[in-house]
């Protein structure tokens, strides 16, 4: 089975890709490799950031590299957080914290639009293939669930009832964004 490192300090997220790829791939994560370093994000969009981070580790372990980046992006909030999702109430990348920042800043707002953006990137030195994917939905203003990570009990997707943090690891891995641009980037690779 190939391997493909992917380029995120975030296990949610490398588990979310291992459940999505794991019968095509081995999903190495930095951790497999015992990268230690700060994951550089220097841009302030979802794309520029995953580009680098692609580029960035391919030069750094010599290893094709996917890279993934992503964000809510809240209509009313000229999509923000977006690239400053995981940090949006401070460096510290508190997810409670930056739940309670946009459930602040969305107080006695009706438009609640939102989506979850993901961009992934290939790159193995050769090639670069870029594929993104979407979640549309809407901010509720209460958290529910426990499942999941981010802003996760304060969303609920289009077509559904519950919260991504009220989904199952399944049901939830079947309509994210991180799914789609997934497939895009299968399909793109052949």
């Amino acid at each position: 089975m190939q391997q493909l490192l992917v380029a995120s300090g975030n296990q949610n997220k490398i588990e979310e890709m291992r459940a999505i790829l794991k019968t095509r791939y081995e999903v190495l994560s930095l951790k497999d490799i015992q990268w230690t370093e700060e994951i550089p994000e220097p841009f302030d969009t979802i794309r520029e950031n995953a580009i680098h981070k692609a580029r960035y580790f391919y030069e750094k372990t010599g290893k094709a590299c996917f890279s993934e980046d992503s964000g809510l992006e809240v209509d009313v909030l000229d999509g923000k957080p977006s690239a400053f999702s995981a940090r949006f109430a401070g460096p510290e990348k508190n997810d409670l914290a930056n739940i309670h920042k946009v459930l602040e800043l969305m107080q006695g707002v009706e438009n609640r639009r939102a989506q979850f953006k993901s961009v992934m990137v290939f790159y193995d030195g050769k090639q670069e293939i870029i594929t993104e994917g979407e979640m549309k939905g809407h901010l509720i203003n209460e958290i529910k669930g426990q499942n999941g990570f981010g802003y996760d009990p304060i969303f609920i997707a289009d077509n559904q009832t519950l919260t991504n943090a009220q989904l199952t690891k399944d049901q939830k891995n079947e309509i994210s964004h991180r799914r789609k641009a997934l497939e895009a980037m299968i399909k793109a690779l052949g």
